[in-house]
């Protein structure tokens, strides 16, 4: 045991001495490193013509707190962050705009009759099939692009794969 700390303690020497390499930036400098936000399942609903607005839903996990804080689409005039409530027996949907926490480590949903993204202005009908780049901004994470797949939402109760 003795001689393998002595091993270590010698590379960790010898390292730390070596002018060849080159000295590495602080921690605090790469923040893309450890303030990374995944994305999964991304899609959005299909949207009749001539509606004005759409829905999308995303999971979310973020490897340190952060804040999902709003976002853009080319689909698009706006890309907002919604949540549904019920209040005195009436569902309402309002923006976040302070943003929508994201706990660390924890996947986020955005989902049906929950929090969502809203498409604000469409350019054009959101068409089953097609999918559609959304970009979400975060407060400390850089940015990050998904493709979002147009689809129905699956019906509960009409999983019929066992058959």
């Amino acid at each position: 045991m003795k001689t393998k700390l002595a091993l270590a303690a010698a590379a960790l020497s010898l390292a730390a001495c070596n002018p060849s390499q080159p000295a590495k930036a602080p921690a605090a400098e790469t923040p893309t490193a450890t303030a990374a936000v995944s994305a999964t399942d991304a899609w959005c609903r299909p949207s009749p013509n001539g509606a004005k607005a759409g829905g999308c839903y995303v999971t979310l996990t973020a490897a340190t707190d952060d804040r999902l804080t709003g976002g853009s689409t080319p689909r698009a005039a706006s890309l907002q962050v919604h949540e549904m409530k019920t209040e005195n027996g009436m569902m309402k949907m309002a923006e976040l705009t302070a943003g929508l926490p994201l706990p660390a480590g924890q996947a986020v949903a955005l989902a049906p009759g929950g929090n969502h993204l809203m498409l604000i202005g469409l350019t054009a009908p959101l068409v089953a099939g097609e999918t559609v780049p959304l970009t979400f901004q975060f407060a400390s994470a850089p940015a990050i692009t998904v493709q979002a797949q147009v689809r129905q939402p699956a019906m509960d109760g009409m999983d019929h794969s066992a058959h």
